[in-house]
């Protein structure tokens, strides 16, 4: 875990919950209590892998392998905490990142159904002990998100999927948040932008609070 100076938050959810739009307001709220802070996303970060994001993304003839899927993800992850998340928690600022490793386990463990426990080694691997200090995790019925998400423009690979994908990814990631939920927050994105931010804004003063006590 990192120290109070330096803390690490990401936000995760699935399609269509509004990450965009929640990491801006959030974002704004580090700056209004004077954080300084570097905000990133995964997969990608870096140039090297956000060119690792374009090849996990982009629609193509070739079937991806499942373990290649995996092993581009954690490449990308490799490479954005080396270059980014170490050194900016190393200087003292708190690291805002749009998904990260949960999404793996959601994504590709329950969307694709590999063995969590595979993930995990990757994990331990990349990352030693390195873990969030508070995840985000936006909640919404599927098919909500994925009628706000059709209206986005072409969709990637991963936005072809079906629903019970999506279930499935929803599903890992509500029993994440159930697991741990001294990291955790669960905040409902079904409802009206101000009180999903209202939500966010509590969430975060509650966290601020509790690592100056």
């Amino acid at each position: 875990m990192t120290s109070q100076k330096a803390q690490f938050i990401t936000i995760e959810g699935g399609e269509g919950v509004g990450k965009t739009t929640n990491v801006a307001f959030i974002r704004q709220w580090l700056e209004q209590h004077g954080i300084s802070y570097v905000a990133s996303r995964e997969p990608g970060g870096t140039p090297l892998a956000e060119e690792i994001r374009t090849l996990l993304v982009s629609t193509r003839d070739e079937s991806v392998d499942e373990n290649t899927e995996l092993l581009l993800m954690f490449a990308a992850r490799a490479q954005h905490l080396a270059q980014v998340i170490k050194p900016a928690l190393a200087e003292g600022k708190w690291v805002l990142c749009d998904r990260f490793t949960d999404a793996t386990f959601a994504y590709q463990g329950g969307g694709r159904g590999m063995a969590l426990e595979k993930i995990a080694q990757l994990e331990n691997l990349v990352q030693g002990e390195l873990r969030p200090d508070l995840t985000l995790l936006l909640d919404i019925p599927v098919d909500q998100g994925m009628a706000r998400a059709n209206g986005r423009g072409a969709p990637d690979r991963f936005e072809l999927e079906k629903l019970s994908f999506f279930n499935a990814v929803r599903d890992c990631y509500l029993a994440r948040a159930a697991a741990d939920p001294a990291r955790f927050r669960i905040i409902d994105a079904s409802q009206p932008l101000e009180q999903v931010q209202q939500d966010l804004a509590r969430v975060l003063q509650q966290f601020f609070d509790c690592i100056h006590e």
